[in-house]
Formats: C-alpha cells, sequence, structure tokens
C-alpha cells in the first residue's frame, strides 16, 4: 500500500517459484482479497495477476477473491488434445467458461 501510485500491476505467487505443475496455495485467496480491497480504495487502474496452479477447477474462486490476470502454464500446456500437439481450444475454453460464471 506504500508504493500503490508507483505500480500498474501486482503479482502474486501461488506456488513455491521454481517449477510447474504445483498445486496452488490456498493462503493466496486471502492474499488476493486484499490486494483488492487496497488496489480499489487506491482508485488506480491496478491489474491483479496470479501465478501458480491455476486451474479450470480454481480459476472462478481465484477471480471471485479480486485477480483478473491469471498464469496457467502447466493447466494448459499439460492438457494438449494428443491428436493435435497445439489444440488448446478445449482447455482455454473451459477457462473461459469458469470465469463468465464470476458474479453471477
Amino acid at each position: 500500500k506504500y508504493v500503490i501510485d508507483k505500480v500498474d500491476l501486482v503479482l502474486l505467487m501461488s506456488v513455491n517459484p521454481g517449477f510447474g505443475g504445483q498445486s496452488f496455495i490456498p493462503a493466496t485467496l486471502d492474499k488476493l482479497r486484499e490486494a483488492r480491497k487496497i488496489i480499489d480504495a487506491s482508485g488506480r487502474d491496478i491489474r491483479l495477476e496470479v501465478d501458480g496452479g491455476v486451474k479450470v477447477d480454481n480459476i472462478r474462486e481465484i477471480a471471485e477473491a479480486g485477480a483478473d490476470m491469471f498464469v496457467a502454464g502447466s493447466a494448459i500446456f499439460n492438457a494438449r488434445n494428443e491428436a493435435d500437439a497445439n489444440d488448446y481450444d478445449s482447455v482455454l475454453a473451459a477457462f473461459r467458461a469458469e470465469l463468465a460464471k464470476v458474479g453471477s
């Protein structure tokens, strides 16, 4: 909160940095909620990004906690269609479907 006037993006790590495929650390949800409150109270247009363990089954909860940007590397790249190694459309569609439920 002491540098809020100097940032345009806040990134919260939701895994221990170092390697992909880790599980989301649930305590990050509380950090997201607190960061979102500080950002909203500032009145500034600041993005709130979360990186690590983001999957189809938790992206909605992460968004509802306040994140508006998501890093979902392993969830996307490990879910490829075996018939077409470059086809990630189904997992991206599932992410979008979950995000569409936020606030409803």
